[in-house]
């Protein structure tokens, strides 16, 4: 749920939640029984042209180094994970992005791999933006700034032919993973407050720092299901030729955003306008047609939307 990474809800919402879970239901390894193997794509960044007008608009401290420093948790495939021939080399369309974001401000793009939560505290003093599949909530907004680029929901997943018989019907006594700090985990939470307001047995709830080794969990059959990020779910399923399969429906579509530090209003500025020319160019859906992800693509980029939940 990272999308909402993605990634808490009051008492009420635990309703609206167990609601979206019933009825409406965001890597490295090429060994698919410690996790799923990284693929390619074949969007080239450096095709994208400079803009001169908008590579004006670049901080100084920023143009100085001329390189943009971003972080990401590179272990949420297809969105940033760690591939290539060495293993080592950041991919995925939230990379493409970034890279794409700097060829037209004329920059170089320096990805490095962090953990989720650690992303969001260090913006500013170490990185410039946080590109991990951020789902934007008003908690966030209270803390950074945030440019959205795309639309994530969240899916189910369990082993082929679901041997544990798990629905998102009833969670209740069943072991879930979760990535840490994902708006997956947030929603496990209150499904498990639902269940013991309702006297049942609670939710098991594994949350581990990397997807991977949540979708690994799932393979080993360590958990009954998984929930995270619908493009995850999807790339998971494809890169672990056919060892796990979605359940239920996608829920709880939200934007996806870039984070920029909530004191650098300059910065935020140019990324939106950056990702809004990138949208009207065509290189935005190149990027997301090369992942076969068009189905988050958005028609506009904004700063901050209001429309946060």
């Amino acid at each position: 749920m990272s999308l909402q990474p993605t990634r808490s809800l009051t008492a009420a919402a635990v309703v609206a939640v167990t609601v979206l879970a019933l009825t409406a239901c965001t890597n490295a390894s090429d060994d698919t029984a410690s996790g799923p193997s990284a693929g390619t794509a074949s969007f080239d960044p450096s095709t994208v042209q400079k803009d001169d007008a908008l590579a004006g608009l670049v901080p100084a401290a920023i143009r100085s180094k001329g390189t943009l420093v971003i972080g990401s948790d590179t272990t949420f495939a297809p969105a940033e994970f760690l591939g290539g021939s060495d293993g080592q080399t950041a991919m995925g369309y939230d990379v493409d992005l970034a890279k794409a974001i700097g060829a037209t401000l004329g920059l170089k793009v320096d990805v490095q791999s962090a953990s989720f939560t650690s992303i969001l505290p260090a913006l500013g003093p170490k990185y410039d933006l946080g590109v991990s599949n951020f789902f934007v909530k008003k908690e966030r907004l209270q803390a950074v700034n945030m440019v959205t680029y795309a639309v994530g929901g969240s899916a189910w997943a369990v082993q082929a032919g679901n041997p544990k018989h798990f629905s998102p019907d009833d969670v209740c006594g069943k072991t879930l993973g979760v990535q840490t700090g994902s708006v997956q985990a947030d929603d496990a939470a209150a499904l498990n407050t639902a269940c013991s307001k309702a006297g049942k047995k609670a939710v098991d709830i594994i949350t581990l720092d990397k997807q991977t080794d949540i979708t690994t969990r799932l393979i080993n059959g360590s958990v009954d299901a998984m929930v995270s990020g619908s493009d995850v779910v999807g790339y998971a399923i494809q890169q672990s030729h056919g060892q796990i399969e979605k359940i239920g429906e996608t829920y709880g579509s939200a934007p996806v955003g870039i984070a920029i530090a909530k004191n650098d209003s300059a910065l935020a500025s140019l990324v939106q306008k950056t990702i809004a020319k990138l949208i009207a160019d065509g290189d935005y859906r190149k990027i997301l047609d090369s992942w076969n992800v068009a189905d988050i693509a958005v028609t506009g980029s904004q700063l901050n939307p209001e429309t946060a939940s």
